[in-house]
């Protein structure tokens, strides 16, 4: 697949929501929009020339101390195009996004996983709850201003105490 579709069709079609491209060894990026995620999710999914059928991951990466802090990074494969595309959103500590999986079911729990380690809120999404932490616990786990032995209570006698 030639990366140009991936880039021109998403730049034509959105293209004031395209606030940067990047093409690196043949993997296509668009840093778009909070506001047009869901239309550019359904547009990849649906147009013939992308076919973008399986979400393949969700994940944050924390910034911090950059505003906005949060990358949410979105992988999509085609199936039958074989190609892939990556699309990131920045957003600040706060913020929410909107969810997608009413577009792409599977991404139920890359979502519940983000908002888990890194706190970004999904909006939209139908069982938003932790899934690796216990649900009163206090942090996210993977922020970079997330202490490195974690905070102090009865588990853990060696953590730093709360701010």
């Amino acid at each position: 697949m030639n990366e140009s579709v991936l880039v021109n069709k998403i730049k034509e079609k959105f293209g004031d929501a395209v606030t940067e491209t990047v093409v690196f060894r043949g993997e296509v990026t668009h840093v778009v929009s909070r506001d047009r995620l869901v239309d550019i999710a359904r547009f990849i999914k649906t147009d013939t020339d992308l076919m973008l059928d399986f979400p393949v991951d969700v994940l944050g990466v924390d910034y911090h101390p950059r505003k906005p802090r949060f990358d949410v990074v979105y992988h999509f494969y085609s199936t039958t195009k074989k190609h892939r595309l990556r699309l990131k959103v920045r957003v600040d500590d706060g913020q929410s996004m909107p969810s997608l999986t009413h577009i792409y079911s599977g991404l139920n729990w890359p979502e519940r996983e983000t908002y888990d380690m890194f706190g970004i809120v999904f909006d939209g999404h139908p069982n938003l709850k932790r899934i690796y932490m216990p649900q009163d616990w206090d942090g996210y786990p993977l922020r970079k201003d997330y202490p490195l032995r974690g905070y102090r209570d009865r588990y853990n006698p060696y953590g730093e105490e709360k701010k």
